[in-house]
Parts: structure tokens; sequence; C-alpha cells
């Protein structure tokens, strides 16, 4: 925790987070299991488990899970039931040290595997640039890929092709 605070996260200790030990400002929640717990046995389980049914589906979910040479002889077991019984990200760590430098980075840094919820599509240059080149909607729609490209980009062109083709595209099959 002492590096949370070195980083400049703000901590807040809440004894009513539920099933999960760490909310994120960025939708994210985090289940901790530590050595001890794995060591234990079936303690853990049990806190899975209620960790999984307490999902609602805006929160992203993560359990980061220490893997020590005392803990590594039960981590395949703690990884085959959190991956493929309960169906969760599981992220192993070193120790307490290398998980709070985790959660600080992802406090501090943009999810860089999140997809951005706002297209670029919608940024006013580009639908300015792509105004300019095309002056009716008929046009835009019966532009290939390869005339929208040099003006707004390969992903973008394929997007704006997509847009006005998936309809046909998706009735021929």
């Amino acid at each position: 925790l002492l590096s949370l605070f070195c980083a400049g996260v703000k901590l807040i200790f809440e004894n009513e987070l539920g099933a999960a030990d760490f909310h994120l400002p960025n939708k994210s929640r985090i289940l901790y299991v530590s050595e001890c717990d794995i060591i234990a046995r079936n303690s853990y389980k049990r806190k899975l488990v209620r960790y999984r049914n307490s999902n609602s589906s805006s929160f992203q979910m993560l359990v980061l899970v220490e893997n020590t040479r005392v803990s590594e002889q039960y981590f395949p077991a703690v990884q085959k039931f959190v991956a493929f019984d309960l169906g969760l990200t599981l992220l192993p760590i070193s120790g307490q040290t290398e998980a709070s430098q985790l959660l600080a980075q992802m406090v501090m840094k943009d999810n860089p595997f999140r997809r951005s919820s706002s297209s670029r599509l919608l940024d006013p240059l580009v639908l300015a640039l792509v105004q300019q080149h095309f002056s009716s909607i008929g046009q835009l729609c019966n532009a290939s890929p390869a005339e929208l490209e040099p003006i707004v980009g390969h992903a973008a062109a394929q997007q704006i092709h997509n847009f006005f083709h998936k309809s046909s595209s998706s009735a021929a099959r």
C-alpha cells in the first residue's frame, strides 16, 4: 500500500466493498488471493465464487493471485479454478509489492486493451474532411475503402465502408 501512496493514489478504506478487495476508478474490481489463502486450499474458493456472483456487467473483473515458491505447487489448481471453472481473468503476481505497483499503474494509466467508447469518426476534423470530399451521403456510400483511406486513414475507411455495407453483406449470407 505504501507504493500506492507514493504514486499519488488516494486510498479510501471501506468495509462495504462486497466481495471485491479493490474498486478502481476505471470500473475495475479486483480480488486479491494471497499465498496464505492458497495454502489453506478451500477458503479461497468460496471467496472467488462470491466475487464472481457479485459482478455487475459494467465492471471489469480481475483476480490477482500470489504465485510464490511456497504456493507454486498449488498455483495450477487455482489457475484452473479461476480461469476455466469461473471464467475470470487471473493475473499471477509475486507478492504485495508487485500488487500495489500494478494497482498504482492501473489507476494512473488508461487500460490500453480497453476499447474507447467514443469513435474517432465523431471527431469534427474527420467529419469535415469527409464532408469536403463527398458532398452527399450517396457519394460516401458508394466510395470504396481505397477512396476513403487517403482522407481518413485505413481503420476509419473500413469502419465507414462497413457501416454502409454491413446490412447487404449480412443479407447475402
